[in-house]
């Protein structure tokens, strides 16, 4: 029976309805109030919004386009924007393809697609699973440009209200223009263009309808999808937006069967492994070539691609098990036209080319030579080859053996120590180098007798850049990497201008020391680096084998290879004659191949005879030896040499040449049971180094056999 009160009325109504009415109307006056906020948002966030052309601007990041010395792209750094395409300019099947994937109701929601994130919840609250995100093409530009990509909900919020400001200011074409243009695509590429240009290798205005299925269904996961990183992948979820696109009925079943996703040719990835040692030498000199600049730029190298991976193949085939390579390539006026650091960029990244620091071994005789030359001393001088001792340090010739009264050419040819010492003590050690200074030598050189057989620490494009200085004719060449840097769209911001004009040494020392040069390549130490060509260079090996060497410079081209352990280990069998001169030899066949043959400037004039190559032999007795440290310092005094090695070594070693004993001296230096003493050219302003045999029976040497622990 129902309660009534006094008056008798009904009871008043049920506690429930009452509540339920309540929350209706704070329901109520909480969306009108909410609406309001984000109507004052919306405007609030609108008003502050940049304009179109300000949005139009690329993001921070710049692009930076490498090219090779004939224009062929090598690689790209930083983010690509590529070209702006007006909306109109944009293939329709690639606005159609984003939009089936990406939005399919982007022409009727007004930012944010209700409907979307309606389906979203009922699909969650019936156990469909969690809740997933459906940023429409709108909020997804609108996070691109102004927001981080944050997963809280603060974020999503800030994120709505932004996409619905841009539907209020901008047209859906133009927020479809600016979102083809700057969406992510992977691989450094933002917009269509950058990725067209990128993964197809042609711009955006000619895509096809399987490269625009390709290009659209990278925006879910741009790492996962690349085609550089996996190319399967990219296929297979292409074939998903054209199924989606088929389904909303942008494109028919026979439009979607005839794009032939196989057939698509996707662009080669560029270099990434030897050129890197080239490009992470040369693009930091950009800060100092140009300034102030953050739009995209174009950079143009002085690389040649067919010498880099002839550079790069004959490192490889060539050093020995267990060690490193490096080679720099110079043109005649400094251009750098190959530099390999190492064996492999990708597992060592180390560029030995620029930053190893190593004994040269004989290849540092250039400056002593040089040195010689200057003061005075011609190629066809008289020298003597005979045991010297200056200051403690007793210096020894491969074997121990010794030729006596010699030319000049031939002791440089056979890389006689003894000779090199006596020119040192004659013309001093400061002046060598001075001398090595003047051609381009930046690192620490000591003075001690020792410095001559190369004791002081080079790079090795300090060292070809000092022979590339000889080749020229004793003009300075600075070794240079970038020819010139332009915008995107061809404004020039910098022009490489050679300087050719500091003459180092008079042109006879250089036209001497390139006949002693060649004269070392045809029948000296340095003959493996023939090529059937006019060639010039010097040999270098460091005590124990630890480095080998090759320098020399052929019809324009000056190139320098060194092998050894980044530890400095010995390596058997390692001489600058061996495998560093066979390498030096296999690129340059490729490097001259296209280039005239030029004789050089100095008229070819060999030795007296074939003597046995000392090739750059350091040795004596443990205490004759010293060994210094950057400073030049002397360190571990009587340490001695390691033992020789045996054994191992580099296949394909020549036959050692024949030892030197008494009858074989005799005839090859032309002397009669009673010699006569030499006719000695006299060199002016300063004599060479002469040391007239005291009687015939001292004059012949006992023979020795040959050492293999080839030294300095």
């Amino acid at each position: 029976m129902a309660v009534k009160d006094k008056g008798g009325t009904a009871a008043p109504r049920s506690g429930a309805r009452l509540w339920f009415w309540r929350i209706v109307k704070i329901g109520a006056a909480t969306s009108f109030f909410g609406l309001i906020a984000l109507v004052v948002a919306v405007a609030t966030v609108m008003g502050s919004l940049p304009s179109f052309n300000d949005l139009k601007s690329s993001p921070n990041g710049q692009m930076i386009l490498v090219k090779a010395s004939d224009g062929t792209e090598i690689m790209q750094l930083g983010p690509s924007f590529g070209e702006w395409l007006d909306i109109e300019d944009i293939p329709q099947v690639m606005k159609d393809a984003m939009i089936s994937v990406e939005d399919r109701r982007f022409a009727y929601h007004p930012g944010v697609d209700v409907i979307g994130i309606g389906r979203a919840i009922f699909t969650t609250a019936s156990g469909g699973g969690r809740l997933r995100a459906t940023s429409t093409i709108t909020q997804q530009l609108a996070r691109n440009i102004f927001l981080s990509n944050s997963r809280s909900y603060t974020r999503k919020i800030r994120e709505g209200i932004l996409a619905l400001a841009l539907e209020q200011k901008f047209s859906k074409d133009q927020i479809l223009e600016l979102y083809l243009n700057k969406v992510y695509f992977g691989g450094g590429a933002y917009g269509v263009d950058s990725a067209s240009r990128k993964f197809f290798n042609h711009d955006a205005t000619t895509l096809s309808l399987a490269e625009a299925a390709i290009i659209a269904g990278l925006v879910k996961a741009p790492s996962r999808y690349s085609p550089t990183a996996d190319s399967e992948a990219a296929i297979g979820r292409a074939g998903v937006v054209l199924q989606v696109m088929q389904d909303v009925g942008t494109i028919t079943p026979a439009q979607a069967a005839e794009a032939d996703l196989d057939a698509v040719k996707f662009a080669p990835e560029k270099g990434q492994n030897s050129v890197r040692y080239f490009t992470d030498w040369a693009l930091p000199q950009l800060d100092t070539l140009i300034e102030g600049n953050d739009e995209p730029i174009v950079v143009w190298t002085t690389l040649d691609l067919a010498m880099q991976r002839a550079g790069t193949n004959a490192i490889q085939a060539y050093v020995p098990g267990g060690a490193q390579g490096a080679l720099v390539a110079l043109d005649r006026d400094g251009a750098v036209r190959a530099m390999v650091g190492g064996t492999d960029y990708v597992t060592s990244n180390y560029n030995r080319a620029v930053s190893a620091l190593r004994q040269p071994g004989s290849a540092w005789k250039l400056f002593v030579y040089m040195a010689a030359l200057e003061a005075g001393y011609k190629p066809e001088d008289i020298v003597t080859d005979a045991p010297i001792t200056i200051g403690g340090w007793t210096p020894r010739n491969s074997g121990g053996s010794y030729a006596g009264d010699i030319s000049l050419r031939t002791a440089f040819a056979y890389s006689k120590n003894t000779v090199a010492a006596r020119i040192g003590e004659d013309v001093g050690t400061s002046t060598i180098a001075n001398m090595a200074r003047r051609f381009g030598i930046t690192t620490p050189i000591t003075t001690l007798p020792s410095m001559v057989l190369g004791s002081s620490e080079v790079r090795v494009i300090d060292m070809v850049r000092a022979f590339a200085g000889v080749s020229s004719g004793g003009v300075a060449i600075a070794p240079y990497g970038i020819t010139k840097v332009t915008t995107s769209k061809g404004e020039l911001l910098y022009q490489h201008e050679a300087d050719m004009s500091q003459v180092l040494v008079p042109p006879y020392v250089t036209a001497g020391m390139t006949d002693l040069l060649q004269t070392a390549v045809n029948v000296g130490t340095g003959r493996a680096a023939q090529i059937g060509r006019p060639v010039a260079g010097k040999t270098g090996t460091t005590n124990s084998n630890k480095d080998g060497w090759f320098l020399g410079f052929s019809s324009g081209i000056t190139t320098g290879v060194w092998m050894g352990r980044d530890d400095a280990r010995p390596v058997g069998g390692l001489q600058g004659g061996t495998a560093p001169a066979r390498a030096f030899a296999a690129f340059m066949k490729v490097a001259v191949a296209k280039r005239k043959i030029e004789p050089f400037e100095t008229e070819l004039k060999l030795p007296e005879s074939e003597l046995e190559p000392d090739d750059e032999a350091y040795f004596g007795s443990p205490d004759d030896v010293i060994f210094i440290d950057e400073n030049g310092n002397p360190v571990g005094q009587g340490e001695g040499l390691s033992p020789p090695q045996t054994g191992g070594g580099i296949p394909g070693d020549p036959q050692q040449p024949e030892r030197l004993d008494e009858n074989f001296i005799d005839r090859a230096l032309g002397r009669d049971t009673q010699p006569q003493r030499p006719q000695v050219r006299q060199a002016e302003p300063r004599p060479p180094v002469r040391r007239p045999p005291p009687n015939p029976q001292d004059d012949r040497v006992a023979p020795r056999f040959r050492d293999e622990d080839e030294g300095q």
